[in-house]
């Protein structure tokens, strides 16, 4: 399997929903924030560096279990992982815990598809790309503990 990596994003008044929770559309918000941070942090290749090779992602699938609601005042850790790589695309679980209990809030997986960014067809995930992000071993940004 793949390695873990974490996370923290702070519940803003704006995410909040009138059941004065966490509205379900904002988790999907704080997967793609974490996985832009850690594009960077754990795997040492940014957004940035997708879009001047000419390469994007586009997201072609989400699934969520929600378990439990978070509210104004905690903070999301957002584990992500990729667990499968495609010729064209990865798939991605992710757990949103609350970063202070450790309790599970909601669990799933999303699927990227790698796309030109001239024609914005998809294209096969060069080798270099994936060997980048095929990280199987815990390393010092791997955060303890994670699910």
């Amino acid at each position: 399997m793949y390695a873990w990596f974490s996370t923290d994003v702070t519940i803003r008044p704006d995410d909040i929903d009138l059941n004065n929770h966490v509205h379900n559309s904002r988790y999907v918000d704080f997967v793609l924030a974490a996985r832009y941070d850690q594009m960077a942090r754990c795997y040492h290749m940014s957004m940035e560096e997708f879009v001047t090779m000419g390469f994007s992602w586009v997201n072609t699938e989400t699934y969520i279990q929600y378990r439990r609601p978070m509210r104004l005042g905690q903070t999301a850790r957002v584990w992500t992982r990729i667990s499968e790589f495609y010729p064209r695309s990865v798939r991605v679980e992710f757990r949103i815990d609350d970063a202070k209990t450790a309790k599970e809030c909601c669990r799933g997986h999303q699927m990227y598809t790698m796309v030109s960014t001239i024609d914005g067809r998809s294209v096969t995930i060069p080798d270099d790309i994936r060997q980048r992000y095929a990280i199987l071993e815990q390393t010092e940004d791997n955060t303890d503990g994670a699910p």
